[in-house]
C-alpha cells in the first residue's frame, strides 16, 4: 500500500512550495532548436519523449554526434558513421499499406509488398512507444526545388547523424518558413527498434513501411540512411504522376545554352560519372521531376559512391570526402590520424559520402532547368554486343525505359561468374509504386510535346564480353557525348542494327569509325552473332511483362531474332 502524506510529516518552517505542476505535454523543446514549427510532436502521436531537437544546423548536429557516440570527425572536417549490419537498401522489407485511398494504384508485388493498417498502426504505436523517454531529433524539410511540385516533409529520428543526413540531402526551407512549417508526408526513424516477426507481420527485424492515406512512414531495424532518402523518393513517385508530372531516376545537367539534358542509368553505368561535366552546370545527381515547368532536382544533396575514388577520376566527389559537412558512412578511416582509405572495402563495397549541392562547384543554384533538348539512357553491356551510341525512335524510348537493361559482371556479388543481364523498369523499379508503364506513358507524351531527342549509351564492353573484349574507352563515350549535346550529329548518316534494331550513326567527330558498329570490333564475326541473339532473347524475356500494356509499336520495335 502507498504510504499517505501524513507518513511524510509536515514541511520544514519556512518553506515555500515553488513547484508547480505542468500539463503531461509540457514542452520538451531544447532551447538551442531553430524555429520549431507549431505544428507539434503531438500531430504524429508522439509524447513524452526527453527532449526535443528542431532543424539543428550542421554544427550542432556534429557535437551531438560526436559526444553521442555515433561517429567521428575525420581528416579536414567530414563526419564518419557505420550502419551496422545493413549497408544497402532492405529491399525485401519494404512494404505499403493496402488501403482505400491507394490500393487501386500501386502495383502489388514482389517489389510493392503489401501490409495490413492493422500491422502498420502496431508498428506506429511501437515507434512512438519505442521513443519515449528519448532525446528526438525533427528536421522539417522539403523534397523538390520548384515550388510548384515541391513537397513538405518532416524526419522525426533517434540519432544526430540521421538529422545531419536528412538535413544534408533535401532542400532546406527558410527560418520563417519552418515556424509553420506543415508536413505533407512524415518519416518516423527508429533505426534502433527492432521488429519481432512473429507478432508484427514483417519479413526480419526490418522495416519500412508505408502508409500513403496517412502520409506517413515508420523505418526501424537499420541504420542505413538511404533508406530515409529512397522512402520520400518513392513517396513523390506516387504522388506527382497521378498529377501528370514525370519523375525520374535519373541526373540532369544544363549547358550554357540554357539546354537540359537527363541521365537515366543503373548503378555502374556511369550516370554520375557522365553527368559531371566541367562545361555544364549540374542540376542534380539522381531524384528529377520533370512538370510542365521543366525539369527540377527533388534533393538538396548528393550521395554518392566513393569506394576506390581518386581525385584524377572523380575530383568533385573527392573533394567532398575532405569538407566539413560531408556525411561518410562506413569509410575506413585511421584510427589515430583519422585519414581515410577510400580503396578499403572490407566493410562493404556501398561506401557512401552525403553532401550537399553547395559542395560541387558548378552546379546549377536553382535546382531547376528547362525541358530536356536530349535524354541519355545509360546501359553497361557486358556482353559486348550492343552499340556505343542510338538514336531512339519515340516507341523505341518506351520500350528501353521499361525494360531498363545493364549486365552485372563476375566479381561483382557472390556466385556471378559470367556476364548477366539485369532489368530494371524505369531505371528504378525498386522505387516505382505505380505500374511501370503510368511513368512510361508519361515519358512519351512529354517525349513527343517537347521533341527530345532520345539516346541509348553503352559504356559497357567492345570487342567481346566482359573478359574477353575491352571496355569503352570514357574518351570515346564522352566524345559522343559532346557531340549530342553540340548538335554535331544533326544530319548524320545512320544504320540499323540487324539485331537490336538500333540506329547507330556511320560516324561521329572524335570516335573511329570501326567503333561504332559493335560487330567490326569483333575478331570472331560468327561469335558476335551468337552473343547478340542470346541478349536479345534475355530482352525480350525481359519485356513480357509488359507486352500487354503498351501500343502495337512500343511491342514491335524491341530486338529481332
Amino acid at each position: 500500500m502507498p504510504p499517505t502524506l501524513e507518513a511524510f510529516g509536515a514541511a520544514a518552517p519556512g518553506y515555500k512550495d515553488t513547484q508547480k505542476d505542468g500539463p503531461y505535454h509540457a514542452s520538451s523543446i531544447s532551447e538551442h532548436s531553430v524555429s520549431p514549427s507549431n505544428h507539434t510532436l503531438d500531430n504524429h502521436g508522439i509524447g513524452n519523449v526527453y527532449q526535443e531537437h528542431w532543424n539543428l544546423p550542421t554544427a550542432a548536429l556534429y557535437e551531438h554526434a560526436v559526444q553521442r557516440g555515433e561517429g567521428h570527425i575525420v581528416h579536414l572536417g567530414p563526419l564518419c558513421v557505420r550502419t551496422g549490419k545493413h549497408t544497402g537498401r532492405a529491399a525485401g522489407d519494404k512494404y505499403f499499406v493496402r488501403e482505400p485511398g491507394s490500393e487501386k494504384n500501386i502495383a502489388w508485388g514482389d517489389v510493392n509488398q503489401e501490409m495490413s493498417e492493422e500491422a502498420f498502426n502496431w508498428l506506429h504505436r511501437k515507434c512512438v512507444a519505442y521513443l519515449q523517454n528519448r532525446i528526438v531529433y525533427v528536421m522539417d524539410v522539403l523534397a523538390g526545388h520548384d515550388p510548384k511540385s515541391q513537397m513538405p516533409v518532416r524526419i522525426i529520428t533517434e540519432t544526430a547523424w540521421h538529422a545531419l543526413f536528412a538535413r544534408t540531402m533535401f532542400v532546406r526551407p527558410s527560418d520563417e518558413a519552418l515556424k509553420t512549417h506543415v508536413p505533407q508526408f512524415t518519416v518516423i526513424h527508429c533505426p534502433g527498434m527492432k521488429a519481432n516477426p512473429a507478432l508484427d507481420g514483417t519479413k526480419s527485424s526490418t522495416f519500412i513501411s508505408l502508409h500513403m492515406g496517412k502520409g506517413l512512414a515508420v523505418i526501424g531495424g537499420t541504420h542505413y540512411a538511404g533508406e530515409m532518402k529512397k522512402c520520400i523518393f518513392t513517396v513523390m513517385n506516387y504522388y506527382l504522376p497521378l498529377k501528370g508530372m514525370m519523375t525520374m531516376h535519373a541526373a540532369a545537367n544544363v549547358g550554357n545554352d540554357d539546354r537540359t539534358a537527363i541521365f537515366f542509368g543503373l548503378s555502374g553505368t556511369g550516370k554520375t560519372t557522365l553527368s559531371a561535366d566541367e562545361s555544364r552546370k549540374l542540376i542534380g545527381d539522381d531524384e528529377h521531376i520533370w512538370s510542365e515547368d521543366g525539369v527540377a532536382n527533388i534533393e538538396g544533396g548528393c550521395y554518392a559512391k566513393v569506394i576506390r575514388l581518386s581525385a584524377q577520376a572523380e575530383p568533385t566527389i573527392w573533394h567532398t570526402t575532405r569538407q566539413f559537412g560531408t556525411v561518410l558512412e562506413n569509410v575506413i578511416m585511421n584510427p589515430v590520424t583519422r585519414t581515410l582509405d577510400l580503396s578499403d572495402a572490407s566493410i562493404t563495397e556501398n561506401t557512401r559520402a552525403a553532401y550537399p549541392l553547395q559542395f560541387v562547384p558548378n552546379r546549377e543554384e536553382t535546382g531547376c532547368g528547362g525541358h530536356p533538348a536530349n535524354i541519355i539512357f545509360l546501359t553497361c553491356d557486358a556482353f559486348g554486343v550492343l552499340p556505343p551510341i542510338s538514336k531512339l525512335t519515340g516507341a523505341q524510348a518506351e520500350y528501353w525505359f521499361l525494360l531498363g537493361y545493364t549486365a552485372k559482371v563476375a566479381g561483382t556479388e557472390l556466385g556471378v561468374t559470367k556476364p548477366t543481364a539485369t532489368f530494371s523498369a524505369c531505371f528504378g523499379l525498386p522505387f516505382m509504386p505505380l505500374h511501370p508503364t503510368v511513368y512510361s506513358k508519361i515519358l512519351r507524351k512529354k517525349l513527343e510535346q517537347h521533341d527530345v531527342n532520345v539516346w541509348l549509351f553503352n559504356t559497357g564492353w567492345s570487342g567481346g564480353p566482359y573478359g574477353v573484349g575491352q571496355r569503352f574507352s570514357i574518351q570515346h563515350t564522352r566524345a559522343m557525348l559532346s557531340a549530342v549535346l553540340d548538335d554535331k550529329l544533326t544530319g548524320a548518316e545512320f544504320k540499323t542494327h540487324e539485331i537490336f534494331n538500333l540506329n547507330m550513326p556511320t560516324s561521329c567527330p572524335g570516335v573511329p569509325v570501326d567503333v561504332l558498329d559493335p560487330r567490326s570490333t569483333w575478331s570472331d564475326k560468327d561469335g558476335y552473332v551468337k552473343q547478340a541473339e542470346e541478349l536479345a532473347v534475355l530482352c525480350q524475356k525481359g519485356f513480357k511483362p509488359f507486352e500487354n500494356s503498351v501500343t502495337d509499336d512500343v511491342r514491335t520495335c524491341g530486338p529481332r531474332c
